[in-house]
């Protein structure tokens, strides 16, 4: 099945086509050696796009799905830090390798960006386990086997996000760009970035809004500079841990990704106890403990929502974003679950009857700031759907967990597997075909809860 073009029609006529289009995206972002987060925007591999793609692909090829976590590990830093870019040789790409300053930083023979991205890793590697040892046979074997040699390295990447980003007892881990949350420019970030001054800096002629030809879905020439100023900050200092506290001017508390850390160490300690790692897994669960009540501390007790925090104003953020659910990935107190699924299936987010489909916005839908077409700070995003009914179903709320497959996979029947989707027309937009949306497809494909 040959890919449509971007802006044709292409609508899905039932799952199993879903399936083999998915497939198909996967395929054709396939370079051999790394799955591209997209074929035209996103040309190379992203960190946390490779963890949800590595799953997608292990409904097909437990193999294929090793090697894609193989290569991030290759890109590890020595810190233990995994950078949120690995480069492929595809030219065309801004920021590149040399706006990054990192040539030399990344094992040799790989280039990377010089920041992280959130960890959920291990969450998708216990998956992907679970997966291959229900198959049995080689499948079982081969998850086993690069569990074993890969676990001290996941390990290193936790410890280097618990003691280098989170070190000092909040429970909460400290981003110094709003690319590291993953959620480049969401609304929560507005108050930190407004008192980022950029310096003098090289010029430079951005990629993206040659790609997305639709600028008002895209961030502003402004906010690029600063974003840009941020990696020369941290580029000036060579990138070096012990100095960026005392020098980048963005420095945020991150509430979502500290939800997605606590999950992330309950999994690898799953697997480090599955293969022979004892006191690892002991450690890792204090390290989950101590996230996981740290983002329940974060909770405003009027809005109900988990709140980020700025490091250089000590202030709370509590803007009605997605990240205020926070609690629904990590918490274990019953009383706050409740109170968080009431607000999420609520008449400001998936109880909204105007949504095209009952799916979480990255906005609140009555946020007087939603921008319903740009980036973060509106449309819906389908990985997002699947990560979240993935923590709930693992809660034991398969309710839930169907309903939203029902209303995700209904979304994605128009065919395009696009970043994220405008939240009232269900149009598609960003980058089509984008890699991490045919993955989550394949999860829902495969994981049907109707069959058991």
């Amino acid at each position: 099945m040959s890919l449509p073009a971007e802006g044709d029609s292409y609508p899905i006529q039932d799952l199993a086509e879903l399936g083999r289009r998915a497939r198909d995206v996967l395929g054709a972002n396939d370079l051999g050696t790394m799955v591209t987060a997209a074929p035209n925007l996103y040309p190379h591999m992203w960190s946390w796009d490779a963890a949800f793609v590595a799953a997608g692909l292990s409904t097909m090829s437990v193999a294929r799905a090793i090697q894609e976590l193989d290569y991030l590990l290759a890109a590890q830093w020595t810190s233990g830090m995994i950078p949120h870019i690995v480069f492929s040789d595809v030219p065309g790409y801004f920021p590149d390798v040399d706006r990054w300053g990192t040539r030399g930083a990344s094992p040799e023979g790989l280039e990377s960006s010089g920041i992280c991205q959130p960890p959920v890793h291990a969450t998708m590697l216990r998956r992907i386990v679970e997966r291959a040892t229900a198959a049995g046979g080689e499948d079982a074997r081969l998850a086993e086997d690069f569990a074993r040699r890969s676990l001290p390295q996941w390990v290193d990447w936790h410890a280097w996000l618990r003691n280098c980003r989170g070190g000092d007892s909040s429970g909460l881990l400290t981003i110094y760009h709003g690319w590291e949350s993953g959620m480049d420019n969401s609304p929560r970030f507005d108050g930190p970035y407004s008192r980022v001054k950029s310096g003098e800096m090289e010029p430079f002629v951005r990629t993206d809004t040659l790609k997305v030809t639709d600028h008002s879905q895209r961030p502003s020439d402004e906010e690029y500079r600063r974003y840009l100023w941020l990696v020369q900050q941290m580029a000036d200092v060579g990138f070096d841990d012990a100095r960026l506290p005392g020098v980048m001017a963005f420095q945020v508390k991150d509430v979502f990704m500290s939800a997605i850390f606590a999950a992330a160490n309950e999994d690898l300690a799953v697997l480090a106890e599955q293969f022979g790692l004892p006191e690892e897994a002991l450690r890792l669960r204090q390290w989950a403990r101590e996230f996981r009540d740290g983002v329940d501390r974060s909770v405003d007790g009027q809005t109900g929502l988990a709140r980020d925090r700025d490091v250089l104003t000590g202030e709370w953020i509590g803007l009605p974003t997605m990240a205020g659910f926070a609690p629904l990935i990590s918490t274990a107190d019953q009383a706050l679950l409740e109170r968080q699924l009431e607000i999420f299936e609520g008449p400001d987010w998936t109880g909204d009857p105007r949504l095209a489909f009952p799916l979480p916005a990255s906005t609140s839908t009555t946020y007087e700031g939603l921008k319903p077409r740009q980036y973060w700070r509106g449309p819906v995003w389908p990985v997002m759907n699947w990560y979240l009914a993935h923590c709930l179903r693992r809660r034991g709320d398969d309710k839930r967990y169907r309903q939203l497959r029902e209303a995700s996979l209904a979304q994605l029947m128009e065919g395009h597997f696009a970043e994220y989707y405008e939240p009232f027309t269900g149009e598609p937009l960003g980058s089509m075909d984008q890699s991490w949306t045919a993955a989550v497809a394949l999860e829902w494909l495969t994981d049907n809860p109707e069959n058991g």
